[in-house]
């Protein structure tokens, strides 16, 4: 676990030869504990989809409505799936057979501005044994997991374990995606909680992408030895996946002037808040794709073989983007513009999209039943380039 801890934090962070520059949050300094990364597994219990340009069909089906400030969903292997509800903290439960029932709570939930209880994560297995959550808390933003049992219209959480905390949070930029990635590692976005510096510096977990394993311990192939710290020099990144080769993808939330589609490398430098957009400077990573701000905001992000899929919320849109043999050059196109209102994640789920809306966050405008859970089934794009 990377545990909360000022002294033994210091020890460790000082043997990594990192130089702790304290953090604005009023966390005290993680500590670290390296292990060795185990052998990485594949990633998902369906069969692998073609790795062809996809792109979202016309036909629209609401699954499920009246949902509040949702932010994650999460299918399981049974055919339910957990939803979970920002200002709330709370955990519902979608039926293989439709209809929504409380699971529960997650404890220490503290709503303000964009925080609350964000991402959600389970590990790929056939009966996965924890859930995984993203949380702002009254001190931190911080990672958390709890035993999930039971069965379809059954499933209850347990007691929660912190995995990551000290995670700086704020009214805004708290970041909060999580997934797990195709080596069985855990991997988290953070925001710079509105204090730009964060992203620069190397001894604070904002404004970074974080991975660690599922006990929240540091791999020993991290970047940063002793550090979580994957890549640095993040705004807000709110979205992650990996496509058939291995690459991973972010979604990231820029200021005034672009949002960004970016391919992660471990231990890059991506900009902020020297770099808004492409900057051309070699010292930084450059976007793959960049869009206004009133285009985009985007929060969410899925990959289905090649094809990347980013949820937009100011922009009330879905991105779609297909690189060229999981690199760039990238080509983008939007759908359903306007049609959903705002949008703040998508996953898939077998041959469908699944969208779910985020109207009632405050910055929306609700419509009748809102927020909603929407299914939209893929389809070969017309006209897009053959990753390859």
């Amino acid at each position: 676990m990377f545990r909360l801890g000022r002294r033994t934090g210091l020890m460790a962070l000082a043997a990594a030869a990192l130089v702790l520059a304290g953090c604005t949050s009023p966390a005290p300094d993680p500590t670290v504990t390296r292990t060795p990364t185990p052998t990485p597994r594949p990633s998902g219990s369906s069969a692998p989809v073609a790795a062809i340009p996809w792109q979202p069909g016309a036909d629209a089906t609401v699954l499920e409505t009246g949902l509040e400030a949702p932010w994650s969903v999460v299918p399981l292997p049974s055919g339910s799936a957990l939803i979970s509800e920002r200002d709330s903290g709370a955990i519902r439960e979608r039926l293989p057979q439709g209809g929504l029932r409380d699971v529960g709570t997650v404890p220490g939930v503290v709503h303000q501005g964009e925080g609350g209880l964000l991402g959600l994560a389970v590990q790929d297995q056939s009966a996965p044994s924890h859930l995984y959550a993203y949380l702002t808390t009254a001190d931190d933003n911080r990672v958390v997991r709890m035993p999930l049992t039971g069965v379809p219209g059954s499933y209850a959480i347990g007691a929660a374990e912190p995995v990551v905390t000290g995670i700086p949070k704020a009214s805004n930029h708290d970041g909060g995606r999580i997934a797990f990635g195709p080596d069985g590692m855990l991997y988290i976005t953070a925001g710079d909680a509105s204090n730009p510096s964060n992203a620069q510096d190397l001894a604070s977990l904002g404004g970074k992408i974080l991975r660690v394993t599922p006990e929240g311990q540091v791999p020993g192939d991290n970047p940063f030895p002793g550090s979580p710290v994957w890549s640095y020099g993040h705004r807000n990144p709110q979205g992650i996946g990996w496509d058939s080769r291995g690459t991973m993808w972010a979604s990231e939330f820029g200021q005034n002037t672009w949002d960004e589609l970016n391919i992660i490398h471990p231990g890059s430098n991506y900009g902020w808040p020297v770099v808004e957009g492409i900057g051309g400077d070699p010292k930084y990573a450059d976007p793959v794709a960049q869009w206004p701000t009133d285009e985009a905001s985007p929060s969410g992000l899925a990959v289905v073989g090649d094809t990347v899929f980013l949820a937009a919320l100011r922009g009330q849109r879905l991105w779609t983007a297909w690189s060229t043999g999981g690199a760039a050059p990238v080509t983008v196109a939007p759908f359903f513009e306007g049609e959903f209102g705002r949008l703040r994640d998508v996953v898939a789920h077998g041959d469908r999209l699944w969208l779910l809306t985020n109207n009632t966050d405050g910055r929306g405008s609700p419509r009748s039943g809102d927020d909603r859970l929407i299914e939209v089934p893929l389809v070969p794009a017309v006209g897009a380039k053959r990753p390859g």
